[in-house]
């Protein structure tokens, strides 16, 4: 029995200096009003604002996805909109396998996306960074991508099991 797990984070460079920029520019801003005008907010009203600016800002670095197959299916789970994982059975699964990807392209970019208000015929996808993903093309005619960062363990382990979905 063979088993692939992984996690994965947002925790790329761009992303991180993209959300340190975009959030000093509006609490320069703030903090300059607050020089000038002091009565304009209390102390205490100022570092609640920053502090909840920093909060929002940082609520993406909770998002995790975690993925496993084995045996029974391949299981996701995208925290924190899926608290359990979500299980595909090889049974509900016509066909299984890893690809390289547009995520902006094909998905609108990375996190939960496509469905309603992208392309429907991609499907849906779930990723965290990068361009490769487990295409999982369903009985039903559905479509999901789970994003990986390891091609060549979750290629080993499909083929470990395409005798499920074959």
């Amino acid at each position: 029995m063979r088993i692939f797990k992984e996690e994965q984070r947002f925790n790329q460079l761009w992303l991180i200096v993209l959300l340190l920029v975009s959030i000093m520019v509006p609490i320069a801003i703030i903090i300059s009003e607050y020089i000038e005008n002091p009565s304009s907010f209390s102390i205490s009203e100022l570092i609640s604002i920053i502090g909840v600016m920093i909060l929002a800002s940082g609520i993406i670095f909770l998002f995790k996805l975690n993925t496993r197959i084995d045996e029974k299916g391949i299981h996701y789970k995208f925290f924190p909109l899926h608290w359990r994982f979500k299980t595909i059975n090889w049974s509900q699964i016509d066909n299984a396998y890893v690809r390289t990807y547009n995520p902006i392209g094909e998905y609108g970019g990375w996190g939960l996306r496509g469905g309603f208000f992208w392309n429907k015929s991609k499907g849906k996808a779930i990723n965290v960074s990068g361009d490769v993903g487990i295409q999982l093309v369903l009985k039903s005619g559905k479509k999901l991508l789970i994003g990986t960062q390891k091609r060549n363990d979750a290629e080993s382990v499909l083929a470990t099991y395409k005798s499920k979905f074959n």
